[in-house]
Protein backbone atom coordinates (compact mmCIF):
# COMPACT_ATOMS: atom_id res chain seq x y z
CA UNK A 1 0.00 0.00 0.00
CA UNK A 2 2.80 2.39 0.94
CA UNK A 3 4.66 1.50 -2.28
CA UNK A 4 1.55 2.24 -4.33
CA UNK A 5 1.13 5.62 -2.62
CA UNK A 6 4.81 6.44 -3.19
CA UNK A 7 4.51 5.48 -6.85
CA UNK A 8 1.50 7.77 -7.34
CA UNK A 9 3.27 10.62 -5.51
CA UNK A 10 6.39 10.33 -7.68
CA UNK A 11 4.26 10.10 -10.82
CA UNK A 12 2.36 13.23 -9.81
CA UNK A 13 5.60 15.14 -9.14
CA UNK A 14 7.03 14.10 -12.51
CA UNK A 15 3.80 15.15 -14.25
CA UNK A 16 3.87 18.58 -12.55
CA UNK A 17 7.52 19.01 -13.48
CA UNK A 18 6.81 18.07 -17.12
CA UNK A 19 3.85 20.47 -17.26
CA UNK A 20 6.05 23.30 -15.97
CA UNK A 21 8.65 22.38 -18.56
CA UNK A 22 6.05 22.51 -21.34
CA UNK A 23 4.81 25.91 -20.17
CA UNK A 24 8.37 27.24 -20.05
CA UNK A 25 9.08 25.86 -23.53
CA UNK A 26 5.91 27.50 -24.91
CA UNK A 27 6.96 30.85 -23.43
CA UNK A 28 10.43 30.54 -24.95
CA UNK A 29 8.97 29.66 -28.36
CA UNK A 30 6.53 32.58 -28.14
CA UNK A 31 9.34 35.00 -27.26
CA UNK A 32 11.52 33.61 -30.06
CA UNK A 33 8.67 34.00 -32.56
CA UNK A 34 8.05 37.60 -31.45
CA UNK A 35 11.75 38.42 -31.91
CA UNK A 36 11.75 36.94 -35.43
CA UNK A 37 8.55 38.73 -36.47
CA UNK A 38 9.83 41.97 -34.97
CA UNK A 39 12.79 41.87 -37.33
CA UNK A 40 10.61 41.54 -40.45
CA UNK A 41 9.75 44.49 -42.64
CA UNK A 42 6.16 45.17 -43.71
CA UNK A 43 7.21 45.81 -47.29
CA UNK A 44 3.64 46.06 -48.58
CA UNK A 45 3.33 49.32 -46.60
CA UNK A 46 6.31 50.86 -48.41
CA UNK A 47 4.66 51.48 -51.82
CA UNK A 48 6.72 52.47 -54.87
CA UNK A 49 4.00 52.36 -57.54
CA UNK A 50 0.42 53.51 -58.05
CA UNK A 51 -0.84 49.95 -57.64
CA UNK A 52 1.02 49.55 -54.35
CA UNK A 53 -0.25 52.99 -53.22
CA UNK A 54 -3.83 51.89 -53.86
CA UNK A 55 -3.34 48.65 -51.97
CA UNK A 56 -1.71 50.42 -49.02
CA UNK A 57 -4.65 52.86 -48.96
CA UNK A 58 -7.10 49.95 -48.71
CA UNK A 59 -5.11 48.44 -45.84
CA UNK A 60 -5.02 51.72 -43.89
CA UNK A 61 -8.66 52.50 -44.71
CA UNK A 62 -9.83 49.06 -43.55
CA UNK A 63 -7.70 49.33 -40.41
CA UNK A 64 -9.22 52.75 -39.61
CA UNK A 65 -12.78 51.39 -39.88
CA UNK A 66 -11.90 48.34 -37.78
CA UNK A 67 -10.27 50.57 -35.15
CA UNK A 68 -13.40 52.73 -34.84
CA UNK A 69 -15.63 49.65 -34.55
CA UNK A 70 -13.31 48.08 -31.97
CA UNK A 71 -13.21 51.25 -29.84
CA UNK A 72 -17.00 51.57 -29.86
CA UNK A 73 -17.57 47.89 -29.02
CA UNK A 74 -15.00 47.77 -26.22
CA UNK A 75 -16.20 51.11 -24.80
CA UNK A 76 -19.75 49.77 -24.58
CA UNK A 77 -18.49 46.48 -23.18
CA UNK A 78 -16.55 48.14 -20.36
CA UNK A 79 -19.31 50.68 -19.70
CA UNK A 80 -22.05 48.08 -19.28
CA UNK A 81 -19.77 45.69 -17.39
CA UNK A 82 -18.99 48.42 -14.87
CA UNK A 83 -22.47 49.97 -14.73
CA UNK A 84 -24.35 46.72 -14.23
CA UNK A 85 -21.85 44.84 -12.10
CA UNK A 86 -23.22 42.95 -9.14
CA UNK A 87 -22.96 44.65 -5.74
CA UNK A 88 -24.32 43.97 -2.27
CA UNK A 89 -27.15 46.41 -2.97
CA UNK A 90 -28.38 44.97 -6.25
CA UNK A 91 -27.53 41.28 -6.15
CA UNK A 92 -31.11 40.42 -5.22
CA UNK A 93 -32.61 42.65 -7.92
CA UNK A 94 -34.26 41.07 -10.95
CA UNK A 95 -33.55 43.06 -14.16
CA UNK A 96 -36.51 44.21 -16.22
CA UNK A 97 -37.11 41.88 -19.16
CA UNK A 98 -37.19 43.59 -22.56
CA UNK A 99 -38.77 41.68 -25.43
CA UNK A 100 -37.94 43.94 -28.35
CA UNK A 101 -36.58 47.35 -29.24
CA UNK A 102 -37.23 48.32 -32.84
CA UNK A 103 -34.93 51.35 -32.79
CA UNK A 104 -32.02 49.33 -31.39
CA UNK A 105 -32.57 46.44 -33.79
CA UNK A 106 -32.67 48.77 -36.80
CA UNK A 107 -29.53 50.55 -35.59
CA UNK A 108 -27.41 47.42 -35.15
CA UNK A 109 -28.54 46.21 -38.57
CA UNK A 110 -28.03 49.43 -40.54
CA UNK A 111 -24.70 50.48 -39.02
CA UNK A 112 -22.81 47.33 -40.17
CA UNK A 113 -24.46 47.59 -43.61
CA UNK A 114 -23.33 51.21 -43.98
CA UNK A 115 -19.80 50.39 -42.80
CA UNK A 116 -19.55 47.47 -45.24
CA UNK A 117 -20.78 49.68 -48.09
CA UNK A 118 -18.19 52.35 -47.23
CA UNK A 119 -15.48 49.67 -47.30
CA UNK A 120 -16.83 47.88 -50.38
CA UNK A 121 -16.95 50.85 -52.76
CA UNK A 122 -13.20 51.70 -52.84
CA UNK A 123 -12.31 48.00 -52.58
CA UNK A 124 -14.30 47.06 -55.70
CA UNK A 125 -13.10 50.12 -57.64
CA UNK A 126 -9.41 49.59 -56.86
CA UNK A 127 -9.58 45.82 -57.34
CA UNK A 128 -11.17 46.26 -60.77
CA UNK A 129 -8.63 48.92 -61.73
CA UNK A 130 -5.50 46.96 -60.79
CA UNK A 131 -6.67 43.45 -61.64
CA UNK A 132 -4.26 41.78 -64.13
CA UNK A 133 -5.82 40.42 -67.33
CA UNK A 134 -5.22 37.46 -69.59
CA UNK A 135 -3.83 38.01 -73.09
CA UNK A 136 -6.64 38.54 -75.59
CA UNK A 137 -8.86 40.54 -73.27
CA UNK A 138 -9.77 44.04 -74.41
CA UNK A 139 -7.79 45.92 -71.78
CA UNK A 140 -5.62 49.00 -71.62
CA UNK A 141 -2.62 46.74 -70.98
CA UNK A 142 -3.17 44.94 -74.29
CA UNK A 143 -3.58 48.17 -76.21
CA UNK A 144 -0.92 50.23 -74.45
CA UNK A 145 1.63 50.74 -77.24
CA UNK A 146 3.49 53.45 -75.31
CA UNK A 147 4.28 51.11 -72.42
CA UNK A 148 7.50 49.13 -72.02
CA UNK A 149 6.76 45.43 -72.43
CA UNK A 150 8.78 42.81 -70.56
CA UNK A 151 8.25 39.06 -70.99
CA UNK A 152 8.62 37.21 -67.70
CA UNK A 153 9.13 33.43 -67.62
CA UNK A 154 8.89 31.55 -64.34
CA UNK A 155 10.62 28.18 -64.23
CA UNK A 156 11.64 26.11 -61.25
CA UNK A 157 13.55 27.73 -59.61
CA UNK A 158 14.43 30.97 -61.37
CA UNK A 159 13.00 33.88 -63.31
CA UNK A 160 13.94 35.10 -66.80
CA UNK A 161 13.15 38.62 -67.99
CA UNK A 162 13.23 39.38 -71.73
CA UNK A 163 13.07 43.00 -72.84
CA UNK A 164 11.79 44.51 -76.10
CA UNK A 165 15.23 44.58 -77.73
CA UNK A 166 15.72 40.86 -77.01
CA UNK A 167 18.00 41.32 -74.00
CA UNK A 168 17.54 38.69 -71.30
CA UNK A 169 18.34 39.03 -67.62
CA UNK A 170 17.82 37.27 -64.30
CA UNK A 171 17.12 40.65 -62.70
CA UNK A 172 14.15 42.93 -63.30
CA UNK A 173 15.23 46.45 -64.29
CA UNK A 174 12.52 49.06 -64.92
CA UNK A 175 12.42 52.82 -65.63
CA UNK A 176 10.79 55.08 -63.06
CA UNK A 177 7.61 56.89 -64.05
CA UNK A 178 6.98 54.74 -67.13
CA UNK A 179 4.10 52.34 -67.68
CA UNK A 180 5.33 48.74 -67.69
CA UNK A 181 3.40 45.72 -68.95
CA UNK A 182 4.80 42.43 -67.67
CA UNK A 183 3.81 39.37 -69.74
CA UNK A 184 3.82 36.64 -67.10
CA UNK A 185 4.23 33.00 -68.19
CA UNK A 186 5.15 29.74 -66.49
CA UNK A 187 7.20 26.98 -68.12
CA UNK A 188 6.23 24.25 -65.67
CA UNK A 189 4.06 24.60 -62.54
CA UNK A 190 2.05 27.39 -60.91
CA UNK A 191 4.25 30.18 -59.57
CA UNK A 192 3.39 33.59 -58.12
CA UNK A 193 5.11 36.83 -59.10
CA UNK A 194 5.54 39.25 -56.20
CA UNK A 195 7.48 42.44 -55.61
CA UNK A 196 5.73 43.83 -52.48
CA UNK A 197 6.82 47.43 -53.09
CA UNK A 198 5.33 47.40 -56.60
CA UNK A 199 2.00 45.73 -55.91
CA UNK A 200 0.13 42.55 -55.12
CA UNK A 201 1.27 39.08 -56.04
CA UNK A 202 -0.02 37.45 -59.20
CA UNK A 203 -0.28 33.74 -59.93
CA UNK A 204 1.61 32.62 -63.04
CA UNK A 205 -0.15 29.66 -64.63
CA UNK A 206 1.24 27.24 -67.25
CA UNK A 207 -0.27 27.73 -70.71
CA UNK A 208 -1.71 31.16 -69.90
CA UNK A 209 -0.12 34.58 -70.34
CA UNK A 210 -1.12 37.18 -67.76
CA UNK A 211 -0.64 40.91 -68.34
CA UNK A 212 0.49 42.74 -65.21
CA UNK A 213 0.64 46.53 -65.62
CA UNK A 214 2.59 48.68 -63.18
CA UNK A 215 4.09 52.18 -63.12
CA UNK A 216 7.04 52.51 -60.71
CA UNK A 217 6.87 55.80 -58.84
CA UNK A 218 10.25 55.83 -57.07
CA UNK A 219 13.75 54.56 -57.74
CA UNK A 220 15.21 51.87 -55.53
CA UNK A 221 16.28 48.25 -55.17
CA UNK A 222 13.77 45.63 -54.08
CA UNK A 223 13.55 41.88 -53.67
CA UNK A 224 11.11 39.92 -55.82
CA UNK A 225 10.11 36.35 -55.15
CA UNK A 226 7.86 33.44 -55.98
CA UNK A 227 4.97 33.49 -53.50
CA UNK A 228 3.54 30.08 -54.42
CA UNK A 229 5.20 26.90 -53.15
CA UNK A 230 6.60 25.21 -56.25
CA UNK A 231 9.09 22.60 -55.03
CA UNK A 232 12.15 21.91 -52.90
CA UNK A 233 14.05 25.10 -53.80
CA UNK A 234 11.02 27.40 -53.73
CA UNK A 235 12.63 29.65 -51.09
CA UNK A 236 15.56 30.31 -53.46
CA UNK A 237 13.34 31.46 -56.33
CA UNK A 238 14.08 35.17 -55.92
CA UNK A 239 15.20 38.01 -58.13
CA UNK A 240 16.51 41.54 -57.70
CA UNK A 241 14.34 44.42 -58.87
CA UNK A 242 15.94 47.76 -59.69
CA UNK A 243 13.96 50.89 -60.53
CA UNK A 244 16.21 53.40 -62.28
CA UNK A 245 15.99 56.66 -64.22
CA UNK A 246 14.88 56.44 -67.86
CA UNK A 247 18.36 57.43 -69.08
CA UNK A 248 20.04 54.75 -66.97
CA UNK A 249 17.46 52.22 -68.16
CA UNK A 250 18.25 52.96 -71.82
CA UNK A 251 21.98 52.59 -71.19
CA UNK A 252 21.38 49.31 -69.38
CA UNK A 253 19.33 47.95 -72.31
CA UNK A 254 22.18 48.67 -74.73
CA UNK A 255 24.86 47.36 -72.41
CA UNK A 256 25.95 43.85 -73.31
Amino acid sequence: MFIGFLDRLIGSMISIHMDKGRVAMKKILLLFTMLIVGGCQIRTLDPHSQMADDQAFLIYFSFAIMTVVMLVVFSLLFRFTWKYKETEKNKEDVPEEINDNKRLEISWTLIPVVLLAILAVPTVMITYEISPQATGDSTSANNNDSANHVHVTAERFNWTFEYENGKQSKDLVLPVGKSIVLHLQSADVIHSFWVPELGGKQDVIPGKEILYEVTPGKTGNFLGKCAEFCGMDHALMRFDTEIVSEEKYRRWLLDE
